[in-house]
C-alpha cells in the first residue's frame, strides 16, 4: 500500500481496486480552537482582589492592679492533736461499758467498770491491818516514855530502854508499811473504773462487756481529740528560709480546704519539723486548727494554702489569658486601633483563677481571654460582649 500527502490536512489513500477518498483529521484543528479559546479568556480576565480578613470575635478582660497574698500550696493530711489507747490497769472480768463507739466523751468521763470484789476484800484486810499495826505502835510509844522515866531514876538498865526505843522505830516503820499497802490496794480499787484521760471521740469498742482482761494487754477503745486538730503538710527545702523569716515577724495563718467544700477553715503554722527528708528533699510542718465544727477528720487529706506576707500593686490578669510558647509564657494584648499584639510575659503566683504578671502587662491594659487559637500578631479583632 501507498500512501501520498496531497496536502496537510487532506492526505489520499492510495489502494489497488480502490479509488482515491480525501480523509480530514478533526483532531489538531480543534486542539487549536480550543487553545485559541483559552487564551483569550485569561486575555480579557482581570485578577480579583482577595476579599477583605473579617475581624476574630475575641472576650478580653481588663489588667487589674490589686494587692494579692504570698502563699504556698501543698496537700496536707489530718491528724488528732491527741491519740490515747486505753488499757486496763488490772486484771478482770468487765461488767459495764458507759460508752457508745463514735461518742464524744469528755475528760474524767466512765467508760467501763470491771470486777472489784477481790480488790475490795484486799483492801479491807489491808485496813485491818494497818489498824492493829498502829495500836501497837501507840503501845509501844507508851511504854517508851515509861521507860524513859524508869531510866531517869535508876529503876532499870538504860539497856532495856534501848530495847523498847528499838522495838517502837520497828513498829512505826511497820505501820508505815501498812498504809503504803492501804493506799495501793485503794489506787489498784480505783483502776477498776475505767476514765477517759482525754477530751475527744471514742472508736470501736475492741472489748466487749463479760471478756476477762489482762493487766496492760489489750486495748479496750482508743480516743482521739480533734478539737482542736493538726494538720501534717511537706514543702519544698528551698521553702523553708522563706517561712522562717516571715515566721519571725508573725504568726502565719493556714488555711485547710476540703476538696468539694470551697469554705476553708482557719489555723495557723504552729511547728517545723528539725530535719529536711533526705530522701525527698522535702520538710515537714504542721498547723493546728480550732476545728470547732468538727469538719476536719483524722486521716483526711485536705489542700492547705500558708500565707505568708500580703503584695501590694500586683497586675493580675485571668489565667486562661496566659498561653506557654517556645520562648516562654505570652498574651494578647488589645490596642486601640482594635489590633492584637503578642507580648511575652514573667508571670509570678495563680491566686483563684488569677495569674500574677511580674512583667509584660500595664494595669488597665486588656488581654484576650477567649478566641486566642484564630490570632496572630497584628490580626484585626472585635470584643464580644462578656456576661
Amino acid at each position: 500500500m501507498t500512501v501520498k500527502i496531497l496536502s496537510s490536512y487532506t492526505p489520499v489513500v492510495k489502494n489497488r481496486g480502490i479509488m482515491n477518498y480525501p480523509f480530514r483529521n478533526p483532531a489538531p484543528r480543534g486542539l487549536i480552537l480550543s487553545v485559541t479559546l483559552l487564551s483569550f479568556l485569561f486575555a480579557c480576565t482581570s485578577p480579583k482582589p482577595p476579599p477583605p480578613k473579617r475581624p476574630v470575635p475575641v472576650t478580653v478582660a481588663a489588667a487589674v492592679q490589686k494587692t494579692i497574698p504570698i502563699q504556698i500550696e501543698a496537700i496536707g493530711a489530718v491528724e488528732p492533736y491527741q491519740t490515747i489507747s486505753v488499757k486496763t490497769q488490772i486484771t478482770g472480768q468487765i461488767t459495764q461499758v458507759y460508752f457508745k463507739e463514735g461518742q464524744d466523751v469528755s475528760k474524767g468521763d466512765p467508760l467501763s467498770k470491771l470486777d472489784c470484789r477481790t480488790y475490795e476484800e484486799t483492801l479491807k484486810q489491808a485496813e485491818a491491818n494497818l489498824i492493829r499495826e498502829t495500836a501497837h505502835l501507840q503501845n509501844a510509844r507508851q511504854e517508851s516514855v515509861r521507860y524513859a522515866f524508869l531510866v531517869e531514876k535508876g529503876y532499870v538498865a538504860k539497856q532495856q530502854y534501848d530495847q523498847v526505843k528499838t522495838n517502837l522505830a520497828a513498829l512505826e516503820a511497820t505501820v508505815s508499811a501498812a498504809k503504803a499497802l492501804v493506799e495501793s490496794n485503794r489506787v489498784q480499787l480505783q483502776y477498776c473504773s475505767v476514765h477517759s484521760p482525754i477530751d475527744g471521740r471514742t472508736g470501736s469498742l475492741k472489748v466487749n462487756r463479760g471478756n476477762i482482761v489482762k493487766l496492760n494487754d489489750v486495748e479496750v477503745v482508743v480516743i482521739n481529740q480533734i478539737h482542736p486538730i493538726y494538720v501534717s503538710f511537706t514543702v519544698p527545702e528551698k521553702e523553708l528560709a522563706r517561712i522562717k523569716t516571715y515566721q519571725a515577724r508573725r504568726q502565719l495563718p493556714a488555711d485547710a480546704v476540703i476538696p468539694g467544700d470551697g469554705r476553708p477553715e482557719k489555723g495557723e503554722l504552729t511547728f517545723i519539723d528539725n530535719a529536711v527528708n533526705r530522701a525527698t528533699g522535702m520538710i515537714t510542718l504542721k498547723g493546728t486548727f480550732a476545728n470547732r465544727e468538727k469538719r476536719l477528720w483524722p486521716g483526711q487529706f485536705v489542700n492547705v494554702v500558708l500565707t505568708l506576707d500580703m503584695e501590694s500593686n500586683a497586675i493580675m490578669v485571668p489565667s486562661q489569658a496566659v498561653e506557654k510558647g517556645q520562648v516562654g509564657p505570652y498574651v494578647f494584648v488589645v490596642k486601640s486601633d482594635h489590633t492584637v499584639d503578642m507580648r511575652t510575659v514573667r508571670t509570678g503566683a495563680v491566686i483563684r483563677r488569677e495569674t500574677a504578671i511580674l512583667k509584660g502587662v500595664q494595669a488597665g491594659e486588656k488581654v484576650v481571654t477567649d478566641g486566642r487559637l484564630r490570632l496572630i500578631p497584628g490580626a484585626k479583632v472585635s470584643i464580644k460582649e462578656t456576661p
